[in-house]
């Protein structure tokens, strides 16, 4: 799904969050965050190498961008501190194509609603906005944590996946007046 050229999603906001589109320049900032062992918990742990594949995921990023018009942002706090990342992304996934909502934040944010309200404008820029049939977040079945932001973001539980040879559980949000099958 591609955005007509007039809709521009650059730069999202929500109540306390500034989200901006990823630039190559970011990969130091992202390195960090994919660095740091208590996040990267929740994401299958830290990788080796993290500067070389922190280059190659922002690249596919900014593929991503410019095929789609839409993507990876970055997350800031109205005084420029970086909380996280967040986006939306077409994956294969549980034997589908789907569009993601995913996320990862510094755990110095967490519990205090950022990822929620990031998931939920994400949501809103799916659904309403480029108007996907439906929107799709996945996570360890362990990270109850990210799944409750799934549910408060109006996701439901659909079903065990996997992805990247690791089972994953699967939820899903429809646009209002779609199909329910």
């Amino acid at each position: 799904m591609r955005l007509d050229a007039s809709k521009n999603f650059d730069t999202l906001r929500t109540a306390r969050l500034l989200a901006q589109r990823i630039r190559s320049d970011d990969c130091r900032v992202l390195a960090r965050l994919y660095a740091d062992p208590e996040v990267m918990a929740t994401l299958g742990g830290v990788m080796p190498d993290v500067e070389a594949r922190t280059r190659r995921f922002v690249d596919h990023m900014l593929e991503h961008w410019d095929s789609r018009g839409y993507g990876l942002y970055l997350l800031r706090l109205p005084t420029g501190a970086f909380v996280g990342y967040s986006g939306l992304r077409h994956v294969h996934v549980g034997g589908a194509e789907e569009l993601e909502i995913f996320y990862a934040l510094h755990a110095q944010f967490w519990n205090q609603g950022y990822a929620t309200e990031m998931a939920t404008r994400l949501c809103m820029l799916a659904l309403d906005e480029i108007c996907a049939p439906d929107v799709v977040a996945f996570t360890l079945p362990g990270n109850h944590a990210s799944r409750r932001v799934m549910e408060k973001a109006g996701l439901r539980y659909e079903r065990d996946v996997n992805w990247r040879n690791i089972v994953h559980v699967l939820y899903r949000r429809r646009r209002a007046g779609g199909a329910s099958g």
